[in-house]
């Protein structure tokens, strides 16, 4: 497997603490596309930031605050956790800046990626976002579709998912590592796992054509995956809950995929949706 597919461990989440969980820049990562970074604030504290030549979006795990990005203080926030509910989410354009003062303690996953593309900062409330239910059986998963491929960005795709316990997800295993539009485009995808208890993980299968044996790696809460070629498939532990955020940008702005054709059979063996989905509403 491609060296830039690595499990990067975030600090552990003390009940106070504040400042970065994660801090990956696309630089010291060895990334080509995406920096990554998850914030924590207090109550009272506040988080500014600029884009200069990167477009940002910044997703409102959980908590409360208001934001200001040059349209006057607005109120952002409603679920406790990603558990809770659906996001807010603001994209920010180039020479964009942002303050975020929190109200709670408030959790905010940022993605940056370069651009010379000078577009309009938009908030996104839960009622913009699209959640749909997606395979069968036990890979039954919950999809939360926040920027789409119409959305007026130039890079950046985000997507929420929720996969009950025990299920399997990103199934069947599919690739994006080739631009042959608009059978496939060629997208780095940064997976950001939350668990719904403690002591919870999930299993990320990575592999190639070449490589069927691959690489597994046990994703625990605050584990982000980037996931730079090949196939790849998630499945939650047997009682823990798991969501991650997809953040994907690259050769073109679409989701087309390649899945693995020697399990795409499965379709036709799904049986109906979990009914413990959906997770949030």
């Amino acid at each position: 497997m491609n060296d830039r597919q690595v499990l990067f461990s975030s600090v552990k989440f003390a009940p106070q603490q504040a400042g970065k969980l994660l801090d990956l820049h696309r630089h010291e990562a060895g990334w080509e596309w995406m920096s990554f970074f998850v914030h924590r604030a207090q109550p009272g504290e506040v988080f500014q930031t600029g884009t200069d030549n990167e477009e940002a979006v910044f997703v409102l795990l959980g908590g409360t605050c208001t934001a200001d990005w040059g349209k006057g203080k607005q109120q952002l926030g409603k679920r406790k956790d990603v558990f809770d509910g659906l996001p807010y989410t603001l994209y920010l354009p180039a020479q964009g800046a942002v303050s975020f003062a929190a109200e709670s303690m408030c959790e905010i996953a940022e993605c940056r990626v370069p651009t010379e593309a000078r577009l309009e900062p938009r908030l996104l409330t839960p009622n913009d976002v699209v959640s749909t239910l997606r395979g069968g059986g036990n890979a039954s998963r919950q999809i939360v579709d926040v920027i789409t491929p119409s959305f007026p960005a130039d890079k950046l795709m985000v997507i929420e998912v929720y996969t009950p316990a025990g299920n399997w997800s990103s199934y069947p295993p599919h690739k994006h590592d080739t631009h042959n539009p608009p059978a496939e485009v060629d997208l780095d995808e940064i997976y950001y796992y939350r668990i719904a208890k403690p002591g919870g993980f999930a299993l990320q299968h990575l592999y190639s054509g070449e490589d069927t044996d691959g690489r597994t790696v046990k994703a625990r809460n605050g584990d982000v995956v980037l996931v730079h070629g090949g196939y790849h498939t998630v499945v939650a532990g047997p009682g823990y809950d798991v969501y991650y955020l997809n953040f994907l940008a690259g050769s073109s702005r679409t989701l087309a995929v390649h899945e693995d054709l020697q399990q795409t059979w499965i379709r036709s063996a799904w049986g109906s949706p979990d009914p413990r989905l959906p997770l949030v509403r």
